[in-house]
Formats: structure tokens, C-alpha cells, sequence
């Protein structure tokens, strides 16, 4: 489907929309950016996910260009051009054009729809796996475009079949690389509460959980993680998806994963209407 691209207050094709090469984000890696869908053609969570937007702004020292009513009617014509039900919108902020590749004058604002990357039905039922991997990110808090660590996993990640990576430093865990993680005991549920990027289906499952469970923002242990009777990750694309497996340890065996999938039913029945 056709997809288009807000860049500075121009909207064009994605094909045909260019940055040039003297931009922040690809000469010094300085940018942000922030993610979401919608549901029935609706931006989920918008409140939710502009504050962040802004908050990692103003963390970067990137002035934002544009005002929350303005983003708001861009990311609808958007969605409208793009003919879809539901699709994915992309924000990137960067530090803007250079003439020496260190001051900045004025930021480049890109906001694009895109086509949903979903999860793949089975994966609900099957869980997946993730390999585990001592780093903690630079400015967690921030969601930066920064993702190099990623990148240069991915033949590790690929060659252990897996998924996604799991972070951990000093016996601790904080996150995998694009989402939030929950491990589940006795029917507790616990969640990493610092060196984290504190996302928005993460907060918004947290909100579903304490109507039901004892939940638990805390340090997390990767021992905890390994002896859990459930693990589970929460993102975008993901919503509320079983880790049943970390490097070659299966986690929860014998287990049923009630917790997750009652969360994840929960979730579901919410978005109907949303």
C-alpha cells in the first residue's frame, strides 16, 4: 500500500522523500525517534506516546518543531492516505542539517505511516526465544535511534534461532532490545523499573495487571528470570508475547501460562473498542 512522509511541514511520498547527507542523525547518530499503531484507525495511546515523544526531546536538547494539535492532524492524514485500517506511524527528530557536522541550527522532523509488522499468530501459543547479553543502553530512558548494538547481535541472535536479545548487566536484567520484559512467580508479577526505556504497552499492561495481580516495579534478577513460572515481553507490535526460552534454558516447564495469556485476552478484548 502507498505510504507517506511528513518531512518539515511537506507531505510526499516515501519514495520520494529525501534527507540530505549533511543531517546530525547520519553524520553524528543524533536523533530520536518514537513508534506506534492504531487500532480502528485510531493512534493508540496518543497522549501517552506524544509525552514521551516530547520528554525524549528535551532529554537530547532537540528543540520539537511542531505542536501536539499539528502532529495530531499529520499522523491522521497519514493514516487516511495510506488506505489502511490500521497501520504503523513513524516519528524521527534529528539534529538537522550541519555545515561543519557539529552545530546544529534547526532539527529534521519526519513523520511516516507504515505497514504493521504483527507477530505471528503461533508465536502466542509457542512463546519465543532470546539470547541473553551483558549491555545496558546508553540513555535508556531515551528512545534514541541509536540501535548499533542491535545491529551488529543480529547474526547472533539469527544463528541460536532466536528472536530478540535480552540485556543484563551485574546479575540484573532491564530489557530486550525493542521491548519490556515481566516475570511471573506464584502468580507476582515483576518488571524492571530502572535502565529501562519505559514503554507505553508496558505501562499499559501494568494498568490491566494491578486490576487482577500483585505487581511488582523493581530491580529483577537474571536468576529470578531463569526460575520464573513465566516470562513475557510487551511492545507495539507485540502486545503482551511469552519468552519460553533464554539462551538454551526453557523457562516455566510444565508451567501454564495463565498470567500472560489472561493479560493478553484482556488486552485483545479492550482493542476492540478502542
Amino acid at each position: 500500500m502507498p505510504h507517506h512522509c511528513y518531512l518539515n511541514g511537506v507531505v510526499s511520498p516515501v519514495e520520494t522523500t529525501n534527507i540530505h547527507i549533511t543531517d546530525l542523525g547520519l553524520l553524528r547518530g543524533y536523533g530520536l525517534f518514537d513508534y506506534f499503531r492504531t487500532y480502528n484507525g485510531r493512534p493508540f495511546q496518543w497522549d501517552w506516546y506524544w509525552e514521551r515523544f516530547e520528554r525524549s526531546a528535551k532529554l537530547m536538547y532537540l528543540p520539537n518543531p511542531i505542536s501536539k494539535d499539528e502532529a495530531y492532524t499529520t499522523v491522521m492524514d497519514l493514516i487516511k492516505k495510506s488506505g489502511l485500517e490500521d497501520c504503523g506511524i513513524r516519528f524521527v527528530l534529528t539534529g538537522g542539517y550541519s555545515a561543519d557536522s557539529m552545530k546544529m541550527t534547526q532539527p529534521n522532523l519526519l513523520i511516516i505511516s507504515e505497514d504493521i509488522h504483527p507477530v505471528k499468530p503461533q508465536e502466542y501459543e509457542t512463546g519465543i526465544k532470546v539470547i541473553s547479553h551483558e549491555y545496558v543502553r546508553d540513555y535508556p530512558e531515551i528512545k534514541s535511534t541509536d540501535y548499533k548494538h542491535l545491529m551488529i547481535l543480529q547474526t547472533n541472535i539469527k544463528a541460536a534461532e532466536a528472536s530478540d536479545v535480552l540485556f543484563h548487566k551485574d546479575g540484573y536484567i532491564s530489557e530486550l532490545s525493542r521491548s519490556n520484559v515481566f516475570v511471573v512467580k506464584d502468580n507476582v508479577i515483576a518488571t524492571p523499573d530502572t535502565q529501562i526505556l519505559k514503554g507505553i504497552t508496558r505501562r499499559y499492561v501494568l494498568e490491566l495487571a494491578k486490576e487482577n495481580f500483585k505487581v511488582e516495579e523493581r530491580s529483577v534478577t537474571l536468576q529470578e528470570l531463569l526460575e520464573a513460572d513465566e516470562v513475557f515481553t510487551t511492545s507495539t507490535t507485540k502486545k503482551v508475547l511469552p519468552i519460553t526460552k533464554i539462551d538454551e534454558i526453557s523457562i516455566g516447564v510444565g508451567k501454564e501460562r495463565s498470567v500472560s495469556k489472561f493479560l493478553l485476552n484482556s488486552m485483545n478484548e479492550k482493542l476492540k473498542t478502542w
